[in-house]
């Protein structure tokens, strides 16, 4: 079974992605935090290998970018494909995420239908 860990401080935006990416992939597992350090909390405490991170930028105690800095830095085993999924169209927060090569896409929210392929490619590659 596929695990994504959604990593978002927003409620609704965790309900509408799981609910878009549950309508194709049923038995995808989702796990949830809801910001950086609740998700490096999860993956270091606890025997979680997420096939995909889906990682927003802006978020209290730890952000976007600070959790790639950090788990990128002081992770040791292969990092799963992060797809960046933020409300921040800014060139510069996209330019930031994608020099972690564990980053593999950027998308806007809010999720859309269009969106999917891009998650579902990451799902079956795997």
């Amino acid at each position: 079974m596929k695990t994504i860990l959604m990593v978002d401080d927003n409620e609704a935006d965790h309900f509408l992605t799981r609910e878009m990416i549950k309508v194709e992939y049923p038995d995808v597992e989702i796990l949830t935090a809801y910001d950086g350090e609740q998700a490096l909390e999860m993956l270091r405490g606890q025997d979680i290998k997420p096939d995909l991170i889906l990682l927003d930028i802006n978020m209290p105690r730890m952000n976007g970018h600070e959790f790639l800095a950090e788990y990128s830095e002081n992770n040791t085993r292969e990092l799963p494909v992060v797809i960046m999924l933020t409300s921040s169209s800014q060139e510069r927060d996209r330019n930031m995420a994608m020099q972690y090569q564990c980053v593999k896409g950027y998308l806007t929210k809010p999720v859309m239908s269009d969106n999917i392929p891009e998650i579902e490619e990451m799902i079956k590659s795997k």
